[in-house]
């Protein structure tokens, strides 16, 4: 394979010469700025061979770079060992970002080569106007890949389907009714929508072009005056085709977008998310069309979940935990009695959620980390790389599922065997920031960046720290990492609202020893208002025991040893009723007060 990486980046020099470049950037995605791509567009993993969720790379004529964060560093070194890739740290003292990595390379009036439909307009810009300070040019030079990838993968054409109104709670007529409300508010009055999961929850439509995201590859123009999807016609049946039409949305072909651009009339005023859409989209809007900027507002209505999607999360959650309880009791019985491995745990995991029903397939691929392994934040589990599980130290698994009912995400870490004081305080201290971050009650128009420090604080008094974010959005029966909010330390403008469901996961990763994250899902309520304004708090989704025997009571504080048991004594109220009285009696013992 590194052999096969050095002679790509070889084939693509090439090409790069043809072209009169000096360098050519990969931004790592798709024309919809997907974070997790069909086989078609994953060109970092094709040029570089890393196949972790986000990063990017640039080739120069003599250099190879890739960038990526925390969570894949130990994994990217691994895969890219060899290549003649080298890593450079995203968000990292002494690690320069993309731009200055290309005019620290090149000199003055060298040319940079991308594909404009895999870069966002902002992105574009930015790298743009930085370039131009040292004299560098970024031009549009269309895919090299393809020119050098044999055999690529064709666009996916799976068949699309409805989720059911019963589910998705509210029409799409009214959805597009809303946007166009909002269109109004904010001086525009069509939008271009361009993300894959702003589609299909605006259609309340599902597809599988995307693994473990039921999405579908397509694009929309939403005005008062007409709705279209642009579409591949291969995905829709005749009878979805006519209910769409017979709801006045017109369909048309998913490569006429751009015809479509470039007549707009002079009276067009259109939405345009500049961070979810992409370059070669902006380039080719009629010069006549007034543009108006902002977030995707269909990413702004789904973020807030409504009350009856709230419900079916939680009806969502109470069959994953089910799931999770058969797992958990698997293990305890067959460990040390068959053989089994990490790839054994993720493909357990992922059978006794198919057992459930309006199960629609897995929403990541399972994180299993065993000892070690736990410790590579992302660590994809392979039947080649998989280590055995013995009775020793600790497990770290992170796995969810997708339902027509919705969209899940936990991870739970064991201990298999008898625990070292250390790793017990290790445990505890990273489940006392999880319990603090499911705590906080905090006034209105309070940003994620304002609530991480509560998951942190306890680890930061032990002089520990852990370098991804602490909580992400979560789609309704959607993608799994969701925006526009987040809970980490970086600065993000977006307020955390009531409706908005989210993750939280500190963790804790001691390199080549182990790795430690208990996560739970959670969603934003109001909780009370007083003379001094509005405030929110947080309930919990999740449903699964969390491993009492790994806790070091003497470190939680009464309030948290309050909330561990009445947590555990929620979980078994819910659970109990769904499950056999072998599996009851298991949980109960799982979920005893400390």
């Amino acid at each position: 394979m590194k052999e096969l990486i050095r002679n790509r980046i070889g084939h693509l020099r090439e090409k790069m010469q043809e072209k009169g470049l000096s360098a050519y950037i990969i931004f790592g995605t798709d024309p919809h700025m997907s974070e997790y791509l069909p086989e078609h567009w994953q060109t970092r993993s094709f040029i570089a061979g890393f196949t972790g969720s986000a990063g990017m790379v640039i080739v120069s004529s003599d250099k190879a770079a890739l960038w990526t964060d925390s969570r894949y560093f130990l994994q990217a070194e691994e895969q890219i060992a060899g290549t003649g890739f080298e890593l450079v740290k995203m968000r990292t003292p002494g690690h320069p970002e993309p731009a200055q990595w290309l005019k620290t390379n090149l000199i003055k009036g060298a040319v940079a080569g991308t594909d404009e439909w895999c870069i966002s307009i902002n992105q574009f810009g930015s790298m743009q106007k930085s370039l131009a300070e040292s004299g560098i040019i970024l031009k549009e030079t269309g895919d090299l890949l393809d020119a050098i990838w044999t055999n690529r993968p064709t666009l996916p054409d799976s068949s699309v389907y409805e989720h059911e109104l019963k589910y998705a709670c509210t029409d799409r007529k009214d959805k597009i009714g809303i946007i166009c409300c909002e269109l109004e508010k904010s001086g525009a009055n069509m939008q271009i929508i361009t993300a894959l999961d702003d589609l299909a929850w605006t259609f309340n439509l599902r597809g599988s072009d995307v693994e473990c995201n039921p999405v579908f590859m397509a694009y929309a123009s939403v005005s008062a005056e007409e709705t279209i999807l642009f579409i591949d016609g291969r995905k829709l049946s005749p009878e979805l085709k006519n209910k769409l039409e017979s709801e006045g949305i017109r369909i048309r072909e998913y490569t006429g977008l751009i015809e479509y651009l470039q007549q707009l009339p002079n009276t067009a005023k259109v939405w345009i998310d500049a961070d979810r859409t992409n370059q070669a989209i902006r380039k080719n809007i009629s010069t006549q069309a007034k543009i108006v900027e902002g977030l995707s507002i269909p990413c702004q209505l789904k973020a807030i979940k409504s009350e009856g999607e709230i419900n079916h999360i939680r009806q969502a959650m109470r069959k994953d935990g089910v799931a999770l309880v058969e797992f958990l009791h698997w293990i305890e019985n067959n460990l040390g009695k068959i053989p089994v491995t990490e790839y054994t745990v993720a493909e357990k995991l992922t059978e006794f959620r198919t057992k459930q029903p309006g199960f629609k397939g897995i929403s990541f691929f399972p994180i299993v980390g065993y000892k070690e392994h736990g410790a590579i934040v992302h660590f994809h589990v392979t039947e080649d790389n998989a280590l055995p599980v013995e009775k020793d130290g600790f497990l770290l698994f992170d796995s969810g599922g997708q339902y027509l009912d919705g969209t899940t995400d936990t991870t739970r870490t064991i201990a298999l065997a008898e625990l070292t004081q250390r790793q017990k305080s290790d445990f505890t201290i990273t489940l006392k920031g999880m319990i603090s971050l499911t705590r906080a009650k905090f006034p209105t128009n309070t940003r994620g960046y304002h609530l991480d420090i509560l998951a942190r604080k306890d680890m930061w008094q032990h002089g520990l720290n852990y370098g991804h974010g602490t909580g992400h959005g979560v789609g309704y029966f959607l993608n799994v990492h969701e925006g526009p909010m987040s809970i980490r330390q970086e600065f993000n403008d977006r307020v955390i609202e009531a409706g908005m469901v989210m993750s939280n996961e500190p963790a804790l990763y001691r390199l080549g020893e182990y790795g430690l994250r208990t996560e739970n899902m959670m969603v934003c309520v109001r909780d009370e208002s007083t003379e001094y304004g509005d405030f929110l708090r947080f309930d919990t989704l999740t449903l699964c025991p969390i491993d009492t025997k790994a806790i070091e009571k003497s470190l939680l504080n009464q309030e948290e040893i309050e909330w561990l048991n009445n947590y555990h004594q929620w979980v078994y109220d819910e659970l109990a009723p769904m499950v056999n009285d072998e599996l009851k009696s298991f949980l109960k013992e799982q979920t005893r007060a400390i």
